[in-house]
């Protein structure tokens, strides 16, 4: 590849992920991944959690006991990214245990996904949002955090919306938003209607998709909360995963069968909520009731 991933914490994920499933697609124990490169299990471990990366003879030992020894330079290429890349969000000024090592993960996986796909069932999605807008949603999480600490989260996730969306060849984004989210007084009706005036602007890029979920539509597919599935480049061979957040944590889940029922869950969104290009009209409609 010419162009591909570099940010360290999300290559550290897909370096574990892929290598554990490689081995475990040729039912090998970590003992035989040890005895191919001379180490120990412990090494093994380190590198299937992620914890640390591989050298690159031990990346050709184990290519090469895996049976994709044809895969190697790709590999490399990688770990030379992985190795000398930066984070993008490094340079805010968050202290280095700040920002939580499973929020890392999740932006420099977004950072590197080829389509963004999800289900917003509370709030406009941080993607998307406003600075105002991003501020009373963070002031509303939190009410205790100081002013200083609000406008630099306001300002990370202003760096994650350029990141991601702005970028030279910028991801597919598709995501389904129910009608209370957009109703919803965010800050007030003025920063509310100023949110879905940029939504609007949004979702005339090529690459950004939004339907709506009408409030008449019913019951929906009994997901409880929004989420996110995060696909990669095909190079890659990543199956993807999909992201979810708590009051506490991110989790992640990227079994095969996971992935098939948020799949599925999403389909069926997709399906009950208006067409695309139906959106802005509901949009619109929304915003002269605020």
């Amino acid at each position: 590849m010419s162009t591909g991933p570099s940010n360290p914490t999300a290559l550290k994920r897909w370096f574990f992920f892929t290598l554990r499933r490689l081995r475990e697609k040729k039912d090998l124990s970590r003992g035989d991944a040890a005895t191919a490169i001379r180490g120990t299990v412990k090494t093994i471990e380190h590198v299937e959690v992620g914890r640390r990366l591989p050298t690159p003879l031990q990346l050709d030992k184990l290519l090469e006991l895996y049976g994709v020894p044809e895969r190697t330079e790709f590999f490399q290429d990688l770990l030379v990214r992985a190795k000398k890349g930066r984070d993008w969000w490094v340079n805010f000024d968050f202290e280095a245990d700040e920002l939580p090592e499973f929020f890392k993960l999740f932006l420099g996986l977004e950072s590197e996904a080829e389509q963004i796909e999800g289900w917003d069932a509370r709030v406009v999605p941080g993607l998307f949002q406003t600075p105002t807008y991003a501020e009373a949603v963070v002031r509303a999480d939190d009410p205790q955090l100081p002013d200083d600490e609000v406008a630099r989260r306001v300002r990370l996730r202003q760096a994650r919306q350029s990141t991601v969306l702005d970028r030279q060849q910028p991801p597919a984004v598709w995501r389904v938003i129910h009608e209370n989210a957009l109703r919803l007084p965010v800050g007030g009706p003025e920063v509310t209607r100023e949110q879905l005036e940029a939504l609007l602007a949004l979702m005339g890029r090529p690459n950004i998709t939004v339907q709506v979920l009408p409030v008449d539509a019913g019951a929906h597919t009994g997901i409880e909360g929004s989420f996110t599935f995060l696909t990669f480049a095909p190079e890659l061979e990543d199956p993807g995963l999909v992201h979810t957040e708590t009051l506490i944590r991110s989790l992640y889940y990227e079994q095969p069968e996971e992935l098939v029922r948020y799949r599925k869950a999403l389909r069926l969104l997709q399906v009950q909520a208006c067409k695309p290009e139906e959106a802005p009209t509901y949009i619109r409609t929304i915003m002269k009731e605020l």
